[in-house]
């Protein structure tokens, strides 16, 4: 199987009620021929496909889900999309129907078995009630499990089915043919209630996990709700409205007030836009003719025109959707060894309750019977994998959503694992400690040049228009006062040295060091220069009329976020390939003691091997192509979200607005929601470990202590509630 063939896509996967339910899409997913891998998650009704098209197809796969009681969306598009959100809704509201309805025939089946039992009509009224529980409102259970069991499968519904079924079998024999039971030393009772209501309260208990899983997938849908349906495309003089996705590259726009931007752009003028739905920072922020502006952010001034630049799949965030979805149906490293557990435990849990029916009707006395058909039914009940299926995706999935609500993008629920055990940080330099900017940071007059600053200025701008040097950028902006300009009589410039014009008589030049000892210039030494600034230098014949420091500027934040990770005991280390000099002065800048300068990219991916092997947890942060290496070896890679598409690629997490401060709000994420995992996955075992146990009636001959299956079915509901909760816990930690 070539692997530049393989094709990963995502698909919603309807009709899952159970932890199981996904475990069954999965496996019968891999078994498919042409599939590499596929990871199904139960929260977010997702599966995520590796596969050869070359080997099979989409039609393939979703026969294969479809068959065994499922369906898998394959048709992509919005309506599409809509079309299952619509189907899930309608689900629900079908799911909340039933629930309530069960419940209502359910209740006075259990009045009746308490009160009423003896009566003639008691049994037959028993009988008609709980029929309609069961082949009316809970006919899924029945249906899903026979179709899984044509597979080869067993699930939730499973376990459902044979408790309900079982109980209402023996019911239904024992009413009809008493004698026969009471022939064979078996009480002839009935367990009508515990067929109904043990469907009525799982029904019900499907209800209030749905209900409180909404809440999981929040960001999602607040991210999708950031997107524009239509745009006001600009033609001339007029605007006409159209749907966004007739947009194309190069269409200008026009955004109103307080709208959301439709697509990224530029902005053809001065402009203010809100970013905190992108970035996670609140503030308004001024964009310049030409700067870069992304759909979902908010227009927070007077309406403008932006030239369209990405549409559709394209923009941000589009990608940050995507993202954020592939992110939250990934599995992590516990994950999948929870899935291995919950593979082989409804098989197990069946045989459980098969040995608790055999050993209470062997050894339970004149009550055997009915003892081991109660604890059959309670422990198929109680043991239902919901909550231990429950207690990772969810958590996951919230995590990831309130990471993406402020700027942080993580592409793996491996990475919220690992993040919270990095002991070691390699940061680059340009464009991730600093702006990536080259910036003026103050000219130098010499001598008698101070005294004509104001003419040389119109001189130094008119040079540096004819440079295409990227340093010649940096003077022409912080020059932008400069309103006038002279034309020279003749300019030439040398790539990569400086520029020469002369005009009349005289000869004046800009460039490097190098340009200055071609004409016979000294520069005095610049302790800022030496330091670790660049400097271009500014000069007429021989004469150094002025020394231009250029700097990239710390970015904002930088410091704090250091001395945050500091206090977290994490070594922090910059690598760079600019100069050692300019290595060193922005290290002491930001209080960085180890630090490299002018290193090749190889020698970045040397030193992440280095201090792996010294048996630390490593991260890695950059932003460009050069980085590249190095981000995909570490133990985490963290692109900055301004960075080279090849380095947000490979990296696990990127942050939108490239602010460092951002790692620490990572790093406590990934603590916070491990947490949550470790407490969810602790309640979902304890729960099992206790319950089986009572459920098959092991203190019953010690202290005649035994559960129902009416509490055994609530129990489980509420096991799944509480999970859940739990999860939805981290939207409010900080």
């Amino acid at each position: 199987m070539d692997s530049k063939t393989i094709t990963r896509k995502q698909f919603p996967v309807g009709g899952m009620s159970c932890a199981s339910c996904a475990l069954s899409v999965e496996k019968v997913l891999k078994a498919q021929s042409g599939v590499v891998d596929a990871s199904v998650s139960y929260a977010g009704k997702q599966a995520k496909i590796e596969f050869d098209p070359q080997t099979t197809n989409l039609q393939k796969l979703k026969t294969a889900v479809d068959g065994i009681g499922y369906e898998l969306i394959t048709v992509s598009g919005e309506e599409v999309m809509v079309a299952f959100e619509k189907k899930q809704q309608d689900s629900y509201l079908k799911l909340k129907r039933q629930s309530i309805l069960a419940l209502i025939f359910a209740m006075p089946v259990m009045f009746i078995s308490m009160i009423y039992m003896g009566e003639i009509w008691a049994n037959p009224a028993m009988l008609i009630l709980t029929s309609v529980v069961l082949f009316v409102f809970g006919n899924h259970f029945y249906l899903n499990a026979w179709k899984q069991a044509k597979h080869g499968q067993v699930t939730m519904d499973t376990l459902v089915a044979l408790s309900s079924g079982v109980a209402y079998l023996f019911s239904l024999f024992a009413m009809i043919f008493p004698n026969v039971l009471i022939q064979n030393g078996i009480d002839a009772h009935v367990y009508f209630e515990a067929a109904a209501v043990v469907v009525a309260f799982v029904m019900f208990g499907k209800l209030l996990e749905e209900k409180a899983k909404v809440g999981t997938g929040d960001a999602v849908k607040k991210l999708m709700g950031m997107q524009a349906k239509t745009v006001q495309l600009k033609a001339g003089d007029s605007f006409r409205e159209i749907r966004i996705e007739d947009v194309l590259e190069g269409d200008f726009i026009y955004v109103r007030k307080g709208e959301k931007i439709p697509v990224d752009g530029k902005a053809t003028s001065a402009i203010y836009v809100d970013e905190q739905m992108i970035t996670g920072e609140a503030g308004i922020s001024s964009k310049s003719n030409g700067d870069v502006v992304y759909s979902g952010t908010i227009n927070a001034g007077e309406a403008f025109v932006i030239e369209t630049t990405k549409v559709g799949d394209q923009t941000l965030l589009a990608g940050i959707i995507k993202m954020v979805k592939e992110a939250q149906n990934s599995k992590p490293t516990i994950q999948r060894t929870v899935d291995k557990i919950a593979a082989v435990f409804v098989p197990v849990v069946m045989i459980i309750a098969l040995i608790s029916f055999m050993v209470w009707w062997i050894f339970g006395g004149s009550n055997g019977f009915a003892q081991g058909l109660h604890a059959f039914v309670t422990v198929l009940v109680i043991a239902c994998p919901c909550a231990l299926g429950l207690a990772t995706p969810t958590a996951i999935m919230v995590g990831i959503g309130k990471g993406a609500q402020n700027g942080i993008l993580v592409k793996s629920a491996d990475c919220l694992e690992v993040l919270q055990h990095i002991n070691t940080i390699i940061l680059d330099k340009t464009g991730t400690i600093t702006e990536g900017r080259p910036t003026v940071s103050s000219i130098l007059w010499e001598g008698d040049a101070s005294l004509q600053t104001e003419s040389l200025e119109v001189v130094l701008k008119s040079l540096e228009q004819a440079s295409s040097h990227p340093l010649a950028s940096a003077i022409l902006s912080h020059l932008k006062h400069v309103n006038k300009n002279i034309i020279f009589n003749q300019v030439t410039e040398e790539p990569g040295i400086g520029v020469i014009g002369k005009y009349f008589k005289k000869t004046y030049w800009v460039g490097s060091q190098k340009m200055a000892d071609q004409m016979g210039a000294i520069l005095q030494d610049n302790k800022k220069a030496l330091a670790g600034a660049s400097f271009v230098i500014f000069g007429e014949g021989n004469t150094i009329l002025s020394t231009i420091i250029i700097e990239d500027q710390i970015k904002s934040g930088v410091q704090e976020a250091i001395a945050h990770l500091k206090r977290k005991k994490i070594h922090l280390i910059m690598a760079t390939g600019d100069t050692q000099s300019s290595a060193e002065y922005v290290a002491g800048q930001v209080g960085i003691s180890e630090f490299y300068g002018a290193m090749l990219p190889s020698q970045k991916y040397d030193l992440v091997v280095s201090e792996k092997s010294k048996g630390n947890i490593v991260a890695m942060v950059g932003d460009g192509i050069n980085d590249s290496q190095a981000l995909a070896k570490a133990d985490i890679s963290i692109a900055m979200g301004h960075g080279s598409d090849i380095a947000l690629d490979v990296a696990q997490m990127a942050l939108v607005k490239g602010d460092l401060r951002k790692i620490v709000n990572a790093i406590d994420l990934g603590a916070a929601t491990t947490k949550i995992i470790k407490q969810n996955l602790f309640w979902a075992f304890i729960y099992n470990v206790i319950g089986i146990p009572l459920a098959a009636g092991v203190l019953i001959p010690l202290y005649g202590i035994s559960i129902s299956p009416m509490f055994a079915g609530a129990a489980m509901a509420l096991s799944s509630v509480s999970v859940v909760l739990n999860s939805l816990r981290l939207k409010t930690s900080k």
